[in-house]
């Protein structure tokens, strides 16, 4: 049997023909399309070619470089990443907290910053361990040697110099700092003294009254009056207040050095009436110091740190290490009005970003 192709059909001769722009415009298309094809095969080629060359060798570093990738993935995609809050979160979650009037009230008996027990120690290297699971042991090595012997140091430490919760060995010890030890943060403090008084003064208004107004702290004296406002207390933002102060609050989120993130950062406004004494007390830690703003700084008015005695100055930031035995007095005419100061707990600068890390997971607030 032979095949015999058909002729066309009548209704073939009656189909239209095609222009002749059309058909140069598919031609042009279709010789594009096989140049690809072209290209991609020769690509293909080539990369086929490229690992018939490669050796044994190279092909085992690549898988081992493609385990670690996939492994990096693994341990990175098991933790929970650390949210940057909102003002809003922020203030939510410290009302959570049991944030009252200005002041935290420490609701665990296990708080690091406030309660003293034999088992402490034992804590923070529980602590101590569980970040280093999650992170590293790299860089701790002082942090380790510090709770590993944290009784002999805080027993064995001059008199000058005795923080109460926790010791760093091996800082620089000075009682004062010079401003350009965290210039930054300084700088930035100093220009906008002006915002951070206006809201003060405002505060202030509310003491027209008698009572203690919304907000404020009395603190025990020896004599006078001491009022402390606090925006950050123990490391939790209290949100009511810093409702009351919002630039003052934002500026804290510009500090590079502003402790936080753990149980021993603050940040208030102090005020001191005269003839108001402060009695001699440590800080709980070496690792941050202390940064005075000098919003209102009649005379007669001083701090004294290690026995060192300093005055404030408007507009002007005084440091120093609290864990140092210290005391601050106003002893300046009732009309020469209040001492009024902004306090900012700022890391020590020989404190290393690991080790802030660290610490901000050891003395986490409610660890």
């Amino acid at each position: 049997m032979v095949w015999v192709p058909l002729s066309p059909t009548s209704s073939d001769r009656r189909a239209p023909l095609r222009s002749p722009s059309t058909t140069t415009m598919s031609l042009e298309w279709l010789m594009d399309w096989s140049w690809s094809l072209d290209g991609l095969r020769d690509f293909i080629a080539t990369g086929i070619q490229s690992f018939r060359d490669c050796d044994a060798t190279a092909l085992v570093a690549v898988a081992c470089l493609l385990v670690l990738f996939v492994w990096y993935c693994y341990h990175v995609g098991r933790e929970q990443p650390r949210a940057y809050a909102t003002v809003n979160a922020l203030m939510q979650s410290a009302e959570a907290n049991g944030v009252q009037n200005g002041f935290v009230y420490c609701q665990s008996p296990e708080c690091v910053r406030c309660s003293h027990h034999d088992g402490l120690n034992q804590k923070l290297y529980h602590n101590l361990q569980e970040y280093a699971k999650r992170y590293s042991w790299s860089g701790m090595g002082r942090i380790h040697k510090g709770i590993r012997e944290q009784g002999r140091y805080l027993n064995s430490r001059p008199s000058i110099q005795k923080p109460e919760v926790f010791f760093l060995p091996d800082l620089p010890t000075t009682p004062y700092f010079s401003r350009d030890t965290q210039k930054h943060d300084v700088e930035l403090l100093e220009r906008n003294f002006q915002t951070i008084l206006c809201e003060f003064e405002t505060l202030y208004k509310a003491f027209s009254n008698c009572s203690l107004p919304q907000g404020w702290k009395m603190n025990s004296t020896p004599s006078g009056e001491w009022f402390t406002f606090y925006l950050v207390n123990q490391g939790m933002c209290v949100p009511r207040n810093c409702r009351r102060c919002p630039r003052t609050y934002r500026l804290l989120g510009s500090l590079r050095t502003c402790i936080g993130n753990n149980v021993f950062g603050n940040a208030c406004i102090s005020v001191l009436s005269p003839g108001t004494v402060i009695a001699e007390h440590y800080g709980p830690t070496n690792i941050r110091i202390r940064c005075h703003l000098g919003l209102k700084t009649p005379s007669n008015c001083e701090l004294v740190v290690g026995g060192e005695p300093q005055c404030w100055a408007e507009g002007r930031c005084l440091l120093f290490d609290d864990s140092f035995l210290h005391t601050a007095f106003h002893e300046g005419a009732p009309e020469e009005g209040p001492r009024v100061v902004f306090m900012v707990d700022l890391w020590h600068p020989n404190v290393a970003a690991a080790e802030r890390q660290a610490l901000d997971f050891i003395f986490a607030p409610g660890r």
